[in-house]
């Protein structure tokens, strides 16, 4: 039976791929799920032996932990250097997900003063 052994939801593609090259290149058989049309089933890598699935989690908590320590470096570098990133190079790397939060944002305080208004005028 398969079991469970990395979870994709939240995960960057480029973290996907780099797990995916880790288990192949180890020699692990597995398979993977989407998370369907409306993003409410498991997205995730699954271990077709369940034999395979302590060896395969160690080697990817070895990867996480070293990636973690990447990371972290990566940002403090960008922080010393003044990098940090503006509204500016986010609407750049993802102008979608700016427009709807501000869209969202403003639909949320719409209703919340929407009774207000509804007083006012009686």
């Amino acid at each position: 039976m398969a079991v469970l052994v990395f979870r994709l939801n939240g995960v960057s593609e480029q973290e996907a791929d780099e797990v995916r090259d880790l288990l192949t290149t180890e020699g692990f058989e597995f398979y993977e799920t989407s998370a369907g049309r409306w993003r409410i089933s498991v997205a995730a890598i699954w271990l077709v032996n369940d034999d395979d699935y302590t060896a395969a989690r160690e080697r990817i908590d070895e990867y996480q932990k070293q990636r973690q320590i990447e990371q972290r470096a990566a940002v403090r570098q960008a922080m010393e250097e003044g990098r940090a990133p503006s509204w500016k190079d986010r609407w750049r790397d993802e102008p979608a997900t700016l427009i709807l939060v501000w869209v969202g944002l403003a639909v949320v305080v719409a209703i919340s003063i929407w009774p207000f208004f509804n007083w006012i005028r009686s």
